[in-house]
């Protein structure tokens, strides 16, 4: 099956829902590199992040994408430094300044395709980037088109929702996967997930779900960090869920959340990324992850987690999507977002095409009135 792709809000870029994260190419042999960056733009992979600051990885990704630069969206990160050797994030924005335009040179460019907020995951890390002019500098930067556009990334929901707010990211690099999103938001997920099979799962967390229905409605893209979660849940013994998820669960959770546009899967070998991409070729019963979730039905009855489980339609309606769309014109009726108006109605079938046979509530999960949305949509955004 060929890539996927998506729209970036309003870049003009599409990403394929299939990107890589580069992390696992760090201290490689060049061979190693190549074998890797070869093997994605093989199989269309137009999307890659690069937030290592070392000097010699930059440099094998950029000898190895050589006159192929231009066939690839890079996100690269402002903040990410390696003083001292050691990787480390900078608030200077001298510092930073030294560091991005390192990435250029070292990756052999003029420009960047996204520009990121390093690590925005507390307020004083935001404060900083406003009061030390970091922020202003990657304003200026899209200002001459050595950026395309804007990004951020983030592991904490209230803080990222705090830089969206400010109007000026296009993309956000968020970590999402069914473990992280049934955790508290209050919680530091990168520093809990030792201790997550030990806490009482009981619904996605409604920051985590705000913020994916904000970025959609705000025409934000998504790109997606921890998608297996460091690879535990991709293990039994180590999934806090105590049951294994395959890659292509993993992958289709992420994408089946508002406003994603890629999955960032870290690769380091062409068949690691010929396995990320096999999903493209699965089927909706392999892509399924109702089993994972599916012991928390009563906490969530009555909300719609995009699952699909509903499917098929017998009058082919995407329930999910229009499930996803009301959902978003559901967080201000009075100011629905043309774009989400539009997106409803390109639909080859709407809510208003529903003939209430029932069959999607009996396969539901979750006790999710369909019919009922279906009507609401209509009437919201038809």
């Amino acid at each position: 099956m060929n890539m996927e792709y998506r729209k970036i809000g309003n870049t003009g870029m599409s990403a394929g829902v299939i990107g890589l994260g580069a992390e696992h190419l760090d201290g490689k042999p060049y061979n190693v590199v190549e074998e890797t960056i070869h093997a994605a733009l093989e199989h269309d992979i137009n999307i890659i992040d690069l937030f290592m600051p070392g000097e010699g990885v930059r440099r094998n990704i950029g000898k190895a994408l050589g006159s192929r630069r231009k066939d690839v969206i890079i996100q690269g990160h402002i903040g990410s430094v390696d003083l001292s050797q050691q990787y480390d994030i900078s608030r200077d924005l001298t510092v930073c300044k030294k560091y991005f335009e390192g990435l250029m040179e070292n990756l052999g460019t003029d420009y960047i395709d996204v520009g990121m907020l390093f690590f925005m995951d507390s307020d004083e890390a935001f404060e900083q980037a406003l009061a030390n002019g970091i922020v202003d500098y990657a304003l200026e930067l899209k200002e001459k088109g050595i950026i395309r556009a804007i990004g951020t990334s983030s592991h904490n929901p209230r803080v990222a929702r705090r830089v969206l707010k400010t109007g000026i990211v296009d993309l956000m690099m968020f970590s999402i996967n069914p473990a992280f999103d049934m955790t508290p938001s209050e919680k530091d997920v990168l520093e809990t997930f030792e201790e997550l099979e030990k806490q009482q799962y009981v619904t996605i967390d409604p920051v985590r779900n705000e913020l994916y229905k904000y970025c959609e409605q705000q025409n934000i893209a998504i790109t997606v960090m921890k998608t297996f979660g460091g690879g535990r849940l991709l293990s039994a013994e180590h999934s806090p869920f105590k049951k294994a998820m395959t890659p292509a669960q993993c992958i289709h959770y992420a994408l089946t959340r508002p406003a994603v546009v890629s999955t960032m899967i870290g690769c380091q070998s062409a068949k690691q990324i010929e396995e990320a991409v096999n999903y493209l070729n699965t089927t909706a019963e392999e892509c399924d992850y109702m089993d994972i979730i599916s012991g928390y039905q009563g906490e969530l009855s009555g909300k719609c987690v995009y699952c699909n489980h509903c499917q098929p339609c017998p009058v082919n309606i995407d329930i999910a999507m229009v499930n996803k769309y009301l959902d978003i014109a559901l967080l201000d009726t009075d100011k629905i977002p043309p774009s989400i108006m539009q997106h409803y109605r390109s639909l080859p079938v709407s809510g208003a095409d529903c003939i209430a046979c029932g069959s999607c509530e009996e396969k539901c999960p979750f006790s999710v009135p369909v019919i009922e949305n279906m009507e609401r949509a209509a009437e919201l955004l038809g």
